[in-house]
């Protein structure tokens, strides 16, 4: 969904304020209620999945966690949503694909760091962090490669730390969906607990309730159009 982009903060919240009237008292409580605990502290990317269950699965772990962006990079596969395992949780995220260039690692990871994002390989092989003692005091990218190969060695080098998840059994690594599920759950809880400044900013938290609005409204375009012809 667009909207006016030269539009002020005050703007999108009186824009904002207009979608709501055609969203139910329920609904509009538990957009104000859940924006209150999405983050960008956290981000992730998700490097050519192979299984789109998988990345779909992920998907509902960052909606049900907070994170509200989520990067993808289609280098070999493409992905598309698979609804029975996403359950809905896609249209509460921001999904931002990379697949314009051979580079798309590059393009991604590079574009975090530009950002201020310090870019985290998940993986088995390097003895670095846990989740437990992880540095949360800067924002991170956590980033997951494919099921069979894992992550590529553009992201590996392009990695500024890495983190794996201790185990114990025979088997060498888990589900990217559980890998993520597993991060995620000690991560935010350990943020969410800290006096680190996690949450989203006003115009972060206008901008996404605008969307939230967006979607669950009948014809958005319209309403948006009409709205600003009128101001």
């Amino acid at each position: 969904m667009k909207f006016p982009e030269h539009y002020t903060l005050a703007e999108k919240n009186k824009l904002l304020d207009h979608l709501l009237t055609f969203v139910s008292e329920n609904k509009q409580q538990k957009f104000r209620e859940i924006i209150q605990s999405r983050t960008r502290h956290i981000t992730i990317v998700l490097e050519d999945i192979f299984q789109p269950h998988n990345a779909s699965a992920v998907l509902r772990s960052c909606d049900c966690f907070g994170i509200q962006d989520i990067h993808i990079i289609e280098n070999k596969n493409s992905y598309e949503v698979n609804p029975d395992v996403a359950l809905g949780s896609a249209k509460w995220l921001n999904l931002i694909k990379y697949n314009k260039t051979v580079q798309n690692t590059t393009e991604c990871l590079n574009g975090l760091k530009e950002k201020g994002y310090r870019i985290v390989a998940t993986t088995p092989h390097k003895d670095d962090f846990t989740p437990e003692n992880f540095p949360l005091d800067n924002k991170f990218a956590l980033v997951f490669g494919t099921e069979l190969e894992g992550l590529t060695d553009d992201a590996l080098n392009l990695a500024d730390m890495y983190i794996r998840i201790p185990m114990i059994g025979f088997t060498e690594s888990l589900n990217i969906s559980v890998s993520a599920a597993i991060l995620l759950h000690t991560m935010t809880g350990r943020l969410f607990s800290s006096g680190i400044h996690w949450k989203l900013s006003d115009e972060e938290m206008t901008e996404t309730l605008l969307t939230w609005a967006s979607s669950v409204v009948k014809k958005p375009d319209l309403l948006i159009r009409d709205f600003v012809a009128n101001q």
